[in-house]
């Protein structure tokens, strides 16, 4: 056998040669200015090669890369099939998702603004919010089931768009893959908001969900963590529908048959290899629409309360007292927040003070001054609230007055005497303390109160969020500074 290429002409096989042995010509006279006795293709190396080092190669080889097409797996567009991808499926499931989170992220404020974090730094649990919380104003009293409402939309809400989020990182997962990563600085920045939109919404759905379940798993407090993701989210978010909005309708309103792949519409979408069918588009549609039914069917109850509790299988178990008077859901139990008998037993104080004035009362003083009763729910930040309980005890501004406060009884601060969890102390705002309903309660339903439910006395106040309506309540402080 003979070499391979050698002596056919094969240079790539064998070899190189020089011009003259190549053609069996003289070698071409030298350029002018060239030195003499040196050719033009025979000689050194170009200084350029010479001269290049580690970094030009590393750039020559990227160049080299970008250019040379995709590589193997996800950044190719033929590998990935489904013939259910394009740009009406995917604008349907962003339209959903438009109004959904929008609707989300309203009622993650108004949550935010519930706990009426700029009037005491008790309240606040996102310090240096700066300029975030422009919007923050006095949480009102009536309606008093307004939190019960926004607070359960937004987690009921939350949950049941999972399917649909799932479904729409799914119809764009190749534009993720594209290829090459970068074109230039604008192609930068879009990448860049994509990765905040679609990071952010994995954060903002998990630790929401992680909420409520009460399972605490990630470092830091769920109130920091979930209001700086929610911000940072929602700025991704607004600039993705910014660029995107226009052609999702334009998507919409034509029919679900796709743009033929390699188009401008199908780029990164559509499939050039597709695999045959096994669902329509629209079916594929009505299945997600189904997911999200039967997660608003095992979610909705908790919120809904009564009987309808029993349906929402997804709702934090074990933190139901039992039947009677005191059996409704609950969080912290007495226990788990180091409530010891003796806080609670005969020794127990309620020290209410004042500008100037302190008075400290009995479990039987507390229970001889005027009763009123009010029928308010519990409603709290993990989506679950009750329907209206029948609280009895003694109103604030009775209270108030014991330490020589009329009728313009200022803001208080309720102090507990748990030794662990959040939420051990709330300052409520001039007109929660003013509001007939806010009770310091010391009976539910005609009941004495429960040990897990609050014994001996606890905060009551129409529309406030759960935490803020503090148990086991040791000391009460109208008008100073929290």
């Amino acid at each position: 056998m003979r070499a391979s290429g050698v002596g056919e002409g094969q240079p790539e096989d064998g070899p190189r040669r020089t011009g003259k042995e190549q053609e069996g010509k003289p070698a071409a006279p030298p350029a002018a200015g060239a030195s003499p006795g040196r050719s033009a293709g025979a000689g050194k190396p170009a200084p350029a090669r010479v001269r290049s080092g580690p970094l030009t190669r590393l750039r020559e080889a990227g160049r080299t890369a970008l250019g040379g097409g995709p590589p193997p797996g996800p950044a190719r567009p033929e590998f990935w099939r489904s013939p259910l991808r394009g740009p009406w499926l995917t604008a349907v499931f962003g339209l959903v998702l438009l109004f959904g989170i929008t609707v989300l992220f309203v009622t993650g404020l108004l949550s935010y603004a519930a706990y009426n974090p700029d009037l005491a730094a008790v309240n606040d649990q996102t310090p240096d919010k700066g300029w975030l919380g422009f919007y923050l104003f006095s949480w009102p009293t009536s309606p008093y089931w307004l939190y019960r409402l926004t607070q359960g939309v937004h987690v009921t809400l939350g949950i049941v768009l999972v399917p649909v989020l799932l479904a729409k990182l799914w119809s764009v997962i190749p534009k993720l893959f594209e290829w090459p990563p970068v074109r230039s600085v604008s192609h930068a920045l879009e990448r860049l908001s994509l990765l905040l939109l679609v990071g952010g919404a994995g954060f903002e759905f998990v630790t929401g969900i992680l909420n409520v379940q009460l399972h605490y798993v990630f470092p830091g407090s769920f109130y920091t963590l979930h209001f700086y993701g929610a911000w940072v989210f929602i700025g991704a978010f607004v600039v993705h529908v910014t660029f995107r909005l226009p052609r999702a309708l334009r998507a919409v309103r034509e029919r679900p048959g796709e743009p033929a792949a390699g188009t401008e519409e199908a780029v990164g979408l559509v499939s050039p290899r597709p695999a045959a069918p096994t669902i329509s588009r629209r079916g594929a549609l009505a299945m997600v629409g189904l997911g999200s039914v039967a997660l608003l069917v095992v979610t909705a109850g908790q919120s809904i309360g009564g009987w309808w509790r029993r349906t929402a299988l997804l709702a934090p178990h074990g933190r139901d007292p039992g039947s009677g008077p005191n059996g409704f859901q609950i969080n912290k139990t007495a226990a788990s927040v180091g409530i010891r008998p003796s806080d609670v037993g005969p020794a127990w104080r309620l020290t209410v003070r004042g500008p100037g004035r302190q008075v400290d009362l009995t479990y039987e003083q507390l229970l001889a001054m005027p009763q009123h009763e009010s029928a308010l729910p519990i409603a709290c930040v993990e989506g679950w609230s009750t329907p209206d309980q029948r609280w009895g005890g003694v109103r604030l501004t009775d209270l108030a007055a014991l330490v020589g406060l009329g009728v313009n009884t200022p803001e208080a601060l309720v102090e507990s005497v748990q030794r662990g969890g959040s939420f051990s102390s709330a300052v409520l705002s001039e007109h929660q303390v003013r509001d007939s309903r806010s009770l310091l309660a010391v009976r539910v339903n005609g009941a004495t109160l429960s040990a897990d439910h609050g014994y001996p006395a606890r905060a009551i106040i129409a529309g406030a969020p759960g935490v803020h309506n503090t148990k086991w309540v040791t000391r009460l402080t109208f008008g100073e500074p929290a």
